[in-house]
Parts: C-alpha cells; sequence; structure tokens
C-alpha cells in the first residue's frame, strides 16, 4: 500500500508545483491544468506540509518562490530530467521503423514541406506514427523540457532560453526575411533599404512573435522607428492573404514566398532588405535525443528529401535574384 507520503509526491502533484512555479498565479496554473484554484491551492499546502515549509510567500499580490521553494523546483526538476534521461536511454534500443515521434512546429512556420514529406515518410515507414503540433514558442520549450515532444522545429537564435545545456539543435536552413511590397517603382528593386520601408503600411506577426522580434530589433540596429503595422496575423499565409488584398506591406520568410509564387498578385514584388535580415530554421531537441533510432532515420530522411528537391538551392536563387 502507498504511504500518504508516497502519494504526495506523484507526478500530478510536482506537475501542479511546477506549473504555478512557472506562472506565479494561482489563477493562471490552475486554468492551464483544468482544474479549480481551491484544487491547486490544497495541494500546494499538502505539498508543504509533507515538506515542513512554505515554498511560495505573497507581497501584496505578487507571489514569489521561498529558499525552500527554489530547493523544491530544483530538485523537482532533476527529477524529471533523470527520468527522461532513462526514457531516451530505453528508447535508444528501439527499432527505427517502429513507434511515434512527436513533432512541434512553431505556428509562424509555413509548413508545406514538412507536410509534404510527412506524407512521403508515411509511405516509406508505415510503422512510424508522426504527430504533429502547431504550437507557440513557450509551448515548444515548455514540451521539449517535459519531453512531450521528440522534435521542435523552430527559428533560431532564440535570446529568451539562457540555459541550452540540455539541448542540441540541427540547422535545417538559413532563411532570409523578404519584403513584399506593392510599389512598382520598385518592382525591379532586388534590395529594399530598411529606412525606405518606412513610408509603407505594414501587416505583421503579433508583437511577441519570433520575426516580429527580429524586425524590430533590426530597426533598432540601423537608428531608425520601427514600421507602423496597421494589424497583425499569427501564420505567414494570413499575412500573405492580408497584403495581397490590401496593398499593404509586410515581410516573409523565404521559404513561404517558395512555396506561393505562384499565389502572389501581379501587383506583388519582393525584395532583400538592406542591410539582410537573416535567422536559422532549425530541429531542436534534448540533448542525444537523435541517438534514438527513430528520431535519427527521421532526422537523415528529412536532409535526404530536401537534397532530392533541391530546396535550399531554390531559396539561395531566390536570394540571388532578390
Amino acid at each position: 500500500m502507498k504511504t500518504k507520503q508516497e502519494n504526495i509526491f506523484s507526478s500530478k502533484t510536482l506537475s501542479y508545483f511546477l506549473q504555478l512555479a512557472e506562472t506565479m498565479s494561482y489563477t493562471q496554473a490552475a486554468q492551464i491544468l483544468g482544474i479549480t484554484q481551491p484544487a491547486l491551492t490544497q495541494q500546494i499546502k499538502k505539498l508543504e506540509r509533507t515538506v515542513g515549509a512554505p515554498l511560495f510567500y505573497s507581497v501584496g499580490k505578487k507571489l514569489h518562490l521561498s529558499d525552500a521553494g527554489y530547493t523544491m523546483l530544483d530538485a523537482t526538476h532533476q527529477i524529471y530530467e533523470t527520468l527522461n534521461r532513462a526514457a531516451d536511454e530505453i528508447q535508444q534500443s528501439t527499432s527505427a521503423t517502429q513507434g511515434e515521434i512527436s513533432i512541434g512546429i512553431l505556428a509562424s512556420i509555413e509548413d508545406r514541406v514538412f507536410n509534404q514529406f510527412a506524407v512521403r515518410y508515411f509511405l516509406k515507414h508505415p510503422g512510424i506514427k508522426l504527430i504533429f503540433h502547431m504550437l507557440t514558442r513557450k509551448e515548444i520549450w515548455e514540451r521539449l523540457e517535459n519531453n512531450t515532444i521528440d522534435l521542435a522545429i523552430m527559428y533560431l537564435p532564440d535570446e529568451s532560453i539562457k540555459n541550452w545545456k540540455p539541448y542540441e539543435s540541427r540547422k535545417i536552413l538559413t532563411e532570409n526575411l523578404l519584403f513584399l511590397h506593392h510599389n512598382q517603382e520598385w518592382a525591379k528593386r532586388k534590395r529594399i533599404r530598411l529606412k525606405d520601408t518606412l513610408d509603407q503600411q505594414w501587416v505583421t506577426y503579433p508583437p511577441k512573435y519570433y520575426l516580429n522580434s527580429l524586425i524590430r530589433e533590426a530597426y533598432k540596429n540601423a537608428l531608425i522607428d520601427k514600421p507602423t503595422s496597421v494589424a497583425h496575423f499569427a501564420t505567414p499565409f494570413q499575412l500573405f492573404k492580408f497584403s495581397n488584398r490590401t496593398g499593404v506591406a509586410t515581410a516573409l520568410p523565404m521559404s513561404f514566398v517558395l512555396a506561393h509564387l505562384d499565389e502572389k498578385a501581379q501587383t506583388t514584388w519582393t525584395a532583400l532588405f538592406e542591410p539582410e535580415i537573416s535567422f536559422d530554421l532549425a530541429f531542436v531537441f534534448r540533448r542525444d535525443k537523435d541517438q534514438i533510432p527513430r528520431i535519427e532515420n527521421f532526422l537523415n530522411s528529412f536532409d535526404s528529401y530536401l537534397e532530392q528537391q533541391d530546396y535550399i538551392s531554390r531559396l539561395t536563387e531566390i536570394s540571388r535574384k532578390g
């Protein structure tokens, strides 16, 4: 029979503690966990009675971790890290052609090439179940930390993550942002200076999205104001359609432009920024995850697929032509 102390250190209780430590809000943590706030409060108090010290304290309306809370947080992370490492070691002896691969894709990424690859991969490896999730950047890092996704597809560098020790990355390609506009006088321009784009109204990603932050940083470094945005959308396709139909400017990754060349309006032209705004599209995963046979096979197969499609060369050609 399980003791009371063993029950209080269950995975569920520790996950409640981690979520509260992440949000520092009982209301928000309870909403994310799908439980009532009193139920969450009760579990945290039980955990505090078990360890014999308060794990949180409040200053006004703001919640903070106590010294005991920091100790508990570190111990909980170590527990999950040990379990995740054990799971990965066990899986390293499994088949390359059986099992599941869970993949988180940043919601703002053009996913056509990944969808096309998934079809081919399934036809060749029907014993592998691919599970795709469209996620925010925060959700991706949470699921990587909790080992609930095997791979993430996202943009790098990511300054929001200070501790890269548990993770590795594998570059897919280097992207450039293209300026999409409807100014016929600029139709033959291959490149456009940042300051020239300020005369245009823009549609952009939401303020906290990676590419929006990247654009703002580029203009800040050039010592000029950021573009004026009349609307925000979460996906490149939404930006593309809004720009085509309203005549406002936008900025999109080359990979998206390549995938949708035949859908551009006749009055839509593209140009590289001067200076260029570039970033990497990459797989991110927990350290040594790529040693699991089915993950290793998937990553190598994707590399081969890009080579067969001449995908990177086509992006390079767009960059050269502007």
